[in-house]
Parts: C-alpha cells; sequence; structure tokens
C-alpha cells in the first residue's frame, strides 16, 4: 500500500483527494495550520492528522501533496524534500489521482459547486467537489466506477490536469488574475485549454468568451429557460423551468442562476441517461452547505449562510432573496459581508459597492485576510451607510452583532443573509 502525506489536508478541494485515495486503500496522513471540522472528522475516518504542520509529520511517505495555499518555506515541504521525497502539488497531483477515469470535470468563476452537485444527482459514479452535498454529506463519494464527477479548478490552472472526458463550463468570467499574471488572454487560454481536452463540451453560452470559440460544444443559452417559477414547500425553496426541447424540471434552490446551474447538468448527463432517469433524480438534489444554506425559516425570521464573495456572485444570490423573503411574507432584507482577501476586495470593490445597494440593511465585518497582507482600503470610508461590527454571533433563532464599542445589536425578524469565504459560515452557525 502506497503512502500519501497531504499538507494543508484541511482544504476542502484538498481534504476530498485524500478521501478519495484513502477509499482507494492509500494509506493517508495529513497536516494544518489549526484544527478545524474537517480535520476532526478525517482523523475520526481513520488518517493520521498533525496539528499544526511541523517537521515530525513527514515520516515515510512514498509522496507528499500540498495544497496551493502552502508556501514554499513551510516546514514540512521543507522536510520532504530535504529527505528526498517526492512532492507534488495539488495540480500537478491530479494526473494520476484521475488516471484511468472517465471524468466529468465542471469549471467556472462561479457555480460550479452547485453545478457540480446537481451532475452528481444525475450520474453514477464517484464524486470529487469542492463543497459539502447535503445529499450525502461529503465532498466526496467513491463508487466503485470508472465514472468521476470532479469540480475543476481554474484558480491555479489545475483544470488544465483533469482529464476531463466531459467538460462543462458555467461562465469564464476572469478571477483569480494574479495567477494569470493579470492577462485576460493567458487566463482565456486556459479556459479553451480545458475545453480542447474534452471529447463532450458543455458551455453557457451567453458567455461573451465562451460563445466566441470555434469548437464543437453543446449550448446552453438563457432564452431556452422558459417558465421559470420559484414555489416552497415547508419553507423549503424550488425552482421549476422549462428547458428548451427537453421539457419541464425542478431543482431545488431559488432563482435564475439555479435553473441555469440545472440546465447546464442536465444538458451533461443527457449524454449518458435517459431524461426520465434525469428528472426523477434531479429530485433527490437538496443544495449543498454554504451555498444558499438555510440555516432557520420560520413565518418571521430566515437566516440564511452563503459562500458568495464575488459581485457576480452576490448579486445572483440576493436577487433570489428578495424572492424567497417575499414568498415568506419577510419585508426587511439585511445582509452582512465579509470580505474575503485583500487582493478580491480591491480588484472588485465598485461591484461590492454597487450589488449591496438595494439591501434594506448591510452588516460589514473585517476582512477575512487568508493571509495576506492589508492594503490601503478603509472599509469605513467605501460602504458609507453600512453598519460596521467585529463580528456576529447566532443565538437561537436571532443574530446578534457587535461594533467596536462592544455594542451589541439583534436581529430577529426578516431576512438575514451573510455572505463571504471565510469564518463568517461559523459565526452565523454559532460554531
Amino acid at each position: 500500500m502506497q503512502k500519501v502525506h497531504f499538507i494543508g489536508i484541511g482544504g476542502i478541494g484538498i481534504s476530498a483527494i485524500a478521501r478519495f485515495l484513502k477509499e482507494k486503500d492509500f494509506i493517508i496522513s495529513g497536516s494544518d495550520i489549526k484544527e478545524s471540522s474537517t480535520t476532526k472528522k478525517l482523523r475520526q475516518s481513520g488518517m493520521k492528522i498533525t496539528v499544526p504542520h511541523c517537521t515530525s509529520a513527514i515520516e515515510d511517505p512514498d509522496f507528499v501533496v500540498y495544497s496551493a495555499a502552502i508556501k514554499s518555506d513551510n516546514v514540512e515541504l521543507i522536510e520532504a524534500r530535504k529527505k528526498g521525497i517526492k512532492c507534488l502539488s495539488r495540480k500537478e497531483a491530479l494526473p494520476f489521482i484521475l488516471e484511468g477515469k472517465r471524468v466529468f470535470a465542471v469549471a467556472g468563476a462561479h457555480g460550479k459547486s452547485t453545478t457540480s452537485a446537481m451532475l452528481c444527482t444525475l450520474l453514477d459514479g464517484s464524486v470529487i467537489i469542492g463543497a459539502i452535498s447535503k445529499q450525502f454529506g461529503s465532498n466526496m463519494k467513491y463508487e466503485p466506477s470508472e465514472n468521476v464527477i470532479f469540480e475543476a479548478d481554474e484558480s491555479d490552472s489545475s483544470f488544465l490536469n483533469s482529464n476531463p472526458y466531459l467538460a462543462v463550463v458555467t461562465n469564464a468570467e476572469p478571477e483569480h488574475m494574479e495567477h494569470y499574471d493579470f492577462d485576460l488572454d493567458k487566463f482565456h487560454s486556459a479556459y479553451k485549454g480545458f475545453l480542447e481536452r474534452a471529447k463532450i463540451r458543455v458551455i453557457n453560452a451567453d458567455d461573451e468568451f465562451l460563445n466566441s470559440l470555434k469548437m464543437d460544444c453543446i449550448k446552453l443559452y438563457k432564452s431556452d429557460i422558459t417558465d421559470l417559477k420559484m414555489v416552497l414547500r415547508n419553507y423549503e425553496p424550488y425552482t421549476s423551468f422549462n428547458l428548451k426541447g427537453l421539457g419541464k424540471f425542478e431543482a431545488w434552490g431559488m432563482g435564475e442562476h439555479i435553473a441555469i446551474d440545472a440546465s447546464l447538468a442536465i444538458l451533461a448527463a443527457n449524454s449518458e441517461v435517459g431524461l426520465e432517469t434525469i428528472r426523477t433524480n434531479l429530485k433527490k438534489f437538496k443544495g449543498i452547505k454554504k451555498r444558499f444554506d438555510i440555516l432557520v425559516a420560520n413565518e418571521k425570521f430566515a437566516l440564511i449562510d452563503d459562500y458568495g464573495h464575488h459581485p457576480t456572485e452576490i448579486k445572483a444570490t440576493l436577487k433570489s432573496a428578495k424572492e424567497y423573503a417575499k414568498l415568506l411574507g419577510l419585508e426587511k432584507i439585511t445582509a452582512i459581508f465579509q470580505p474575503h482577501r485583500y487582493t478580491r476586495l480591491k480588484a472588485n470593490l465598485d461591484g461590492f459597492k454597487e450589488c449591496f445597494k438595494d439591501v434594506d440593511e448591510l452588516v460589514v465585518l473585517p476582512v477575512y485576510s487568508a493571509g495576506e497582507e492589508p492594503n490601503d482600503i478603509v472599509l469605513k470610508d467605501e460602504f458609507e451607510n453600512a453598519v460596521f461590527a467585529d463580528f456576529v454571533k447566532r443565538d437561537g433563532e436571532t443574530i446578534e452583532f457587535f461594533d467596536s464599542f462592544g455594542v451589541k445589536h439583534k436581529l430577529s425578524s426578516g431576512l438575514v443573509i451573510g455572505f463571504g469565504a471565510g469564518d463568517i459560515t461559523y459565526q452565523l452557525r454559532g460554531v
């Protein structure tokens, strides 16, 4: 049995890969900078997990895999290289991990986790995604099948190593441009290369760049989706729609973007299974953790946790939140925003200010730096009408937030939705 050590194993994407290899009878160990619910669950599954990083964690693995967050001065990476152990970035490890598999790879700046999770419900196969599916309670599901549904990441161009049999691209909006030297041509070339590697391609053709590509693709246009309706069942949101030529479908979630993600998954699955199977299986989709994740819902108060950390995502989700509030009969919408990374905040500042304009109240938390150094942005100067808080706290079916003077405010009515890829999710959940 081969032994593999993962540095940064607590990350959502790399933990899924570790779980996948464990199911294939590899002996897995790993480490991370701090304890988390993920590291605890990995330890409970039988993996040897070390927190924080230390040289003693490098025992005798056959090779080491490290996440994109790990820098070259990491003590374990240095120790492994000193011992002559083969070290692979997550990107470099993908061809080995996915070797011999029929990969259904989903990429895009927005919607790829939801589309991947939907595709998981429609097709048989193993699953490696960057989110927790509520259907099977994990970011990985192992099946003795040649099929793998894989969420492919463009942030470090690792999607180019995903060996797709079928490739889905939800959109190609510029994101993570620092990896592409802020060169749009280089960024677009990566997406083109990803699609060229696939035998079957499904794209959102309303994306200007994707629609310009001269290659054989199954194209989805927004105009292909008609009769869009949102309904509630026991406070749970559902979107029904007609997809041109294929009939009526229904998916868990709220809004036009849910119909788009579902349609891309349907078009991808339709190359493998029949429409009636797709229609039935889509009803098993129950959303993914931290994507329009409804924590509380009743006749006077709703609390939602959302991973949105880019203006485009936030704008689409707020549109859905308004529809949901309307169906619940809730009048006031409060958004809680935790900016994620100083570089992203600076690159998209105007977009962030614009996307929150229509909420009734905006609460802004400090930037979640993800290890970055602060830049020259002063949040209080940019978001003039916002309420600023140091943190928020869940108290049963209410949310409390505290400013720098220790003054406590309480929200117990209306719809409250939190946005961010940092630790806001734990604050909203009272963890």
